[in-house]
């Protein structure tokens, strides 16, 4: 696979920008991050409908070791999973930052599993300071530009690792 991009500010966040041509691209970096991932960890999706957000988190939590069928919680706005470690897969399209923040986000966000938030630039100010963000890009059929971008130490510290020896 192809080493991304690196783009570095002064204590900013740090990028890798990775092209997928088809699923199992995709499938290989959900992996790779799930492998990762530890108590604590929030990753932020977003992407136009139909990008792959709820595809990359079906991947994600496979790889986490979730059995069973994940699907979009756009309704319930929050859905749990059991893996190496939990999982709590959120959906916050359909809410205001008022009604995010009176959900009691935190307990998830700096709990014991792993957040996976799709269109979180919605509620950006309730994110962690510190957390990944991946934006999903559709390139056509099933090609995707995705940009990762560490926001922290830990997950720069993810995105140079991406980009000294890409996805494996």
């Amino acid at each position: 696979m192809k080493k991304g991009d690196i783009q570095v500010t002064e204590n900013g966040p740090q990028q890798f920008r990775y092209e997928s041509f088809g699923l199992q691209d995709t499938k290989t970096l959900a992996a790779w991050l799930a492998q990762a991932a530890e108590p604590g960890t929030v990753i932020g999706l977003d992407g136009d409908l139909g990008a792959g957000k709820t595809a990359f988190s079906q991947y994600f939590a496979s790889s986490l070791g979730v059995s069973g069928i994940v699907n979009s919680p756009t309704f319930t706005i929050i859905k749990e999973y059991e893996g190496r470690l939990p999982l709590y897969h959120m959906d916050v399209y359909r809410l205001s930052v008022d009604e995010a923040d009176g959900l009691g986000l935190d307990e998830y966000f700096y709990g014991e599993g792993v957040c996976l938030v799709e269109w979180s630039t919605l509620i950006t100010e309730l994110l962690p300071e510190e957390y990944l963000h991946i934006q999903l890009e559709n390139r056509g059929a099933e090609e995707r530009l995705i940009t990762v971008t560490g926001y922290g130490s830990t997950y720069g510290g993810w995105c140079r690792d991406l980009n000294e020896n890409g996805v494996r």
